[in-house]
């Protein structure tokens, strides 16, 4: 007989639902970015720099 209550008791559970799904994906892509991070050293960054000065002293 009540269907406003059941209604509003539907859209609660759908947007926790969504929330929990949100949240996770968010504690996953934290995870992944800190653990890409650390595969990053600072040498391969460095020689990343020189090889595009190189490329760029062709375009001068």
């Amino acid at each position: 007989m009540d269907n406003k209550g059941q209604t509003s008791a539907e859209f609660i559970l759908l947007f926790g639902g969504i929330i929990v799904v949100v949240l996770l994906a968010v504690y996953m892509y934290k995870n992944y970015m800190s653990d890409l991070s650390g595969e990053i050293s600072s040498e391969e960054v460095r020689e990343f720099n020189v090889e595009l000065r190189n490329i760029g002293n062709y375009f001068k």
